[in-house]
């Protein structure tokens, strides 16, 4: 974080003793937000390994019915943002600014595609209607209470209508691993799991491209550099815990079937 070496161009705050102590407690305050961060995101982790082990075949049919790919290709895309965001720090505390904005911005553009790729994820789910509660491509009202058998009715009449598939952009076999979920007691509870889940993760990576964005202004402007680079390596500490988050959220919703 902050450079234990003294300069010219960097003075600690009034408040600290030395800039050794600045940086100390600097370090201490990232690491015991990020420690609130994880127990908030571990309460959901339990609570996803309870269920599932109350209802597997719920949580198994309902990961069939997300795409893997899409959630490949964004665990790739943190990936490589972990390594840009770790470059720049790398070249902000060598004093390569030009590169180490570079770095930056790669890293919120990452950032982007991940959103990008979570937006068409979730317009799917929500034309298909794959969200706690309804099933809107049978019918606004099918929820998963008493009306279960009349929605698997709907479903398979859906499936004989070739014309009606197309006209929902929905193939067969999607529409009989849907009919596989609701056919479940409890069905919507993986979708209730998978949008907080998700949804939590995704503020989080939003508010990490911003706060990237506020270092990348403070890098061109060079108000970090070799002397003092505590902003930088802070929110970079935030942004592996946040690509860390999705390493364990991948496999548990996308994999789990």
């Amino acid at each position: 974080m902050t450079s234990v070496s003294s300069s010219s161009e960097f003075h600690h705050q009034h408040h600290f003793k030395s800039a050794e102590h600045q940086y100390a407690s600097s370090k201490q305050g990232i690491w015991l937000f990020l420690c609130t961060e994880i127990l908030m995101f571990g309460g959901l982790f339990v609570g996803y390994l309870i269920y599932h082990s109350l209802y597997p075949t719920v949580f198994k049919n309902g990961s069939e019915t997300l795409d893997w790919k899409m959630g490949a290709v964004n665990t790739v895309v943190l990936l490589v943002s972990s390594f840009t965001m770790a470059a720049a720090i790398n070249y902000v505390q060598r004093g390569l600014h030009k590169i180490a904005a570079i770095m930056l911005a790669l890293t919120i553009a990452c950032a982007g595609a991940f959103m990008v790729i979570k937006y068409f994820e979730y317009s799917h789910k929500f034309h298909v209607g794959t969200v706690p509660g309804k099933f809107s491509l049978v019918d606004p009202s099918c929820a998963a209470g008493g009306k279960r058998a009349e929605c698997e009715s709907k479903i398979s009449a859906l499936l004989k209508n070739p014309a009606e598939l197309e006209k929902n952009h929905v193939s067969a076999e999607e529409v009989a691993r849907l009919k596989a979920v609701i056919s479940q007691p409890k069905w919507e509870m993986f979708y209730g799991f998978y949008f907080v889940m998700t949804g939590l993760h995704g503020v989080h990576v939003v508010a990490g491209a911003f706060l990237i964005f506020w270092v990348f202004i403070k890098t061109l402007r060079r108000k970090v550099g070799p002397e003092y680079y505590t902003p930088v390596e802070g929110v970079g500490l935030f942004w592996h815990v946040v690509d860390l988050v999705w390493i364990y959220l991948f496999p548990l919703l996308y994999l789990v079937g």
